[in-house]
């Protein structure tokens, strides 16, 4: 498409706050509140548990490549933190531990050239989580944006290995730094009963003769069997969960929009949505070497590594498809191709049942039953997850993510129609804020979505109260257990991480956090601080998007300060790919403080006043203790995203 030109480093329009701050919204103290004990907290996790040169203090032998992701994970919203208005030193900080853990686990043989040596997608989104951040929150670091073109180079130049273009296939599940690895690993050569972690997930193929029971694994010669069947049909070709590559080359386009960038996230997004019409709009998960979908399955579109057979079916292939539409929406500027994420998503909810037992009725259910506080009799909107030869099975509750966020990307209304169906047997009150928190930081859109709607005016307060909460369990755990995993757990740090920013990313940016494994991070407002050229609100300034639709934006911006100007920088879109057509702002009189006779405190008088803008960003002056409340008028994906730095935000003029 023909993208808007929109220079970021020109001078930008510039309004000015002049409602006094009469009434101080407690939503605006906590925010900051929150700000402040982060800034403790991520301290003390490093010096609890980190190196001097940013690794982690672990003393174990690394027997398997799973780890690499967990080594990543317990960082990977700093830099968000950071982009969020966190301490100036966290970048530094968070640059720090990526560069010492890379190093820790290149000791490992796990990493070479900074890059995966090959793990499956699933993970490795995971572990990129803490790269794409720290892209976004400094666009003008050079040495990471050489990595971020290196790395896509990976995949999208043949000459390495990972990507067939006759084919239009990753090559293997297991492909990174040294090209396509075969099969799954040694670990698995064998696949035994006696792993009892794998048991709720049950066969990896389910057509193997004499092979139908978990327990039949237990002689040697079928685990033998089953692990030899493993690593030739599901450890070949292509499969469904590597459409989260994408987001490493869509990562890289943001830099500099290399057309070949763009093209392969296309071409590749593409054969996949073919694949899928042929199989009546469902994504399958496999794709064989020769570029034939069930070529390694019997003809089957199900059976891959990762796919929707096992292990997690619905959780892993629903979030590549989201993940591979975000992207090619980002490098095309449309949304057309959302069906590829939305097919699976009503195919099973098309299988769903109303039940009871939601803890117990998959593999997964305990997880979500514990979260949500839902009792066992409590009848719960269940869907299949998995798809095998006797048909779909293994029922969970709905992943709320993946509508939510195909109802953030369109405001369509039949993407509100899905999620106003899905409240009614979801077994819980939307509008109850859940006390738990969970690696992924994701997990409360219920009640942010019915904030959003105009359903549930109190959830910024009880959201920043449970975003507290967080922290300070998990700075009681650290406290508890500074010597860090006594047996050695590589799965430790991401459970303690005190970093905490699903709730801020909603509020202040009127968005879902990015999908955990290996989305971009998306939003409708992002901000900087003009004064101090860095992305992020300044000290002392609290952000709410109240709205978020179709046309626009609905925030509040406060200046807690008592005697200090700030100017923030205000960005529709995560990286500027929206446009701000008109902001239409309150602007106060001259009655306030009034005379110094009185005793009552005068409401100040305001009024709307509307300015056209024409660009995706405008200075927002804050005197001190003074507030404004913001409708910008947007047009969604008029200009080409980008890595846009916050160093040069000039304002041009009053208006």
């Amino acid at each position: 498409m023909m993208w808007a030109k929109d220079d970021p480093h020109s001078a930008l329009p510039r309004i000015e706050a002049t409602v006094p701050l009469r009434q101080t919204p407690l939503w605006a103290v906590l925010e900051r509140h929150l700000f402040s004990v982060l800034d403790t907290a991520w301290r003390a996790f490093e010096a609890t548990y980190c190196g001097p040169d940013g690794r982690l203090t672990y003393g174990g032998r690394m027997h398997h490549r799973d780890g690499v992701d967990d080594f990543y994970e317990p960082f990977f919203n700093w830099p968000v933190l950071y982009r969020l208005g966190g301490a100036d030193d966290l970048l530094a900080s968070a640059k720090q531990h990526w560069a010492g853990v890379t190093a820790q686990l290149t000791a490992f043989g796990f990493v070479r050239e900074e890059y995966e040596v090959g793990y499956d997608w699933f993970h490795q989104g995971e572990s990129l989580n803490f790269f794409y951040a720290l892209c976004a929150a400094d666009p003008d670091d050079p040495a990471f944006r050489e990595r971020a073109l290196r790395f896509a180079r990976l995949y999208a130049d043949p000459a390495h290995g990972n990507y067939d273009p006759a084919a239009r296939i990753i090559t293997a599940p297991h492909t990174g730094s040294g090209g396509p690895r075969p099969g799954l690993g040694t670990e698995w050569i064998e696949y035994s009963a006696h792993q009892a972690v794998m048991k709720p997930y049950g066969l990896p193929l389910d057509d193997l003769p004499g092979i139908t029971a978990w327990d039949d694994l237990l002689p040697e010669h079928n685990a033998r069997r089953m692990g030899d069947a493993m690593q030739q049909r599901l450890g070949r070709g292509d499969t469904a969960v590597n459409l989260a590559a994408t987001s490493l080359v869509t990562n890289a386009w943001l830099y500099d929009h290399d057309p070949q960038f763009a093209n392969w996230v296309v071409d590749y997004v593409g054969a996949w949505r073919e694949r899928a019409a042929v199989n009546g709009g469902l994504l399958p998960d496999n794709v064989g070497p020769s570029g034939t979908v069930g070529e390694l399955q019997g003809g089957h579109w199900y059976g891959g590594h990762y796919g929707w057979a096992w292990p997690h079916g619905l959780h892993s292939v629903q979030a590549a498809a989201m993940i591979a539409a975000v992207n090619e929406s980002l490098v095309t500027g449309t949304t057309d191709g959302l069906d590829l994420a939305r097919v699976p998503l009503d195919t099973v909810i098309a299988q769903s049942v109303v039940a009871t037992d939601a803890a117990t009725a998959g593999s997964m259910g305990w997880g979500w039953a514990q979260k949500m506080n839902v009792a066992p009799d409590v009848p719960v909107q269940l869907v299949p997850y998995r798809h095998g030869s006797n048909g779909w099975f293994d029922l969970h509750p709905v992943p709320l993510i993946y509508p939510v966020w195909l109802w953030w990307l369109t405001s369509a209304a039949g993407d509100r129609e899905r999620l106003e169906a899905l409240e009614q047997d979801a077994g819980f009150d939307w509008r109850e804020t859940k006390w738990f928190q969970d690696k992924e930081e994701q997990g409360h859109e219920a009640p942010w979505v019915s904030f959003l709607l105009g359903r549930n005016p109190g959830y910024p307060e009880d959201a920043l109260t449970l975003a507290l909460g967080q922290v300070a369990k998990r700075l009681a755990l650290m406290r508890a257990t500074p010597y860090g995993p006594a047996d050695d757990d590589i799965h430790w740090w991401q459970r303690l991480n005190p970093v905490v920013t699903e709730v801020l990313t909603q509020l202040l940016t009127g968005a879902p956090p990015a999908l955990y494994n290996g989305g971009l991070a998306l939003a409708r407002v992002t901000y900087g601080d003009a004064l101090r050229g860095r992305p992020g609100l300044p000290d002392n300034v609290a952000a709410l998007v109240r709205e978020a639709d179709a046309d626009g934006v609905r925030l509040e911006l406060v200046n807690l300060d008592p005697d200090t100007r700030h100017e923030v920088v205000v960005q529709a879109g995560a990286f500027g790919e929206d446009r701000i057509d008109r902001v239409t702002f309150d602007r106060a009189g001259a009655d306030y403080p009034g005379d110094s006779h009185d005793y009552l405190i005068p409401e100040p008088e305001a009024h709307p006043v509307s300015t056209p803008v024409g660009s995706s960003r405008l200075v927002v002056s804050l005197p001190p203790l003074h507030r404004i409340s913001l409708r910008l008028q947007v047009t969604r994906r008029a200009q080409r995203p980008a890595h846009r730095s916050f160093t040069h935000t000039a304002p041009r003029s009053d208006t």
